[in-house]
């Protein structure tokens, strides 16, 4: 899961599908970005920095979550 990622998301006040309206992708794309399953093309982080003022490398970190 691409914790900062989903924190800065919450943090701006906006929903899954608001980000991916945003940049122009699928709601499953974009969750597939958000958890890790997928990378993302580099626009969509170029975006996704413009958008939270965060650095990409900062929200594309994947953090191991332990299983429950």
């Amino acid at each position: 899961m691409r914790k900062n990622l989903k924190e800065a998301r919450q943090k701006a006040g906006m929903t899954q599908k608001q980000v991916a309206e945003y940049l122009k992708i699928s709601l499953t794309a974009y969750q597939n970005i958000e958890y890790g399953i997928m990378l993302g093309k580099i626009k969509h982080w170029d975006k996704l920095e413009d958008l939270f003022h965060i650095n990409q490398r900062i929200l594309r970190e994947i953090i191991h979550l332990p299983d429950k």
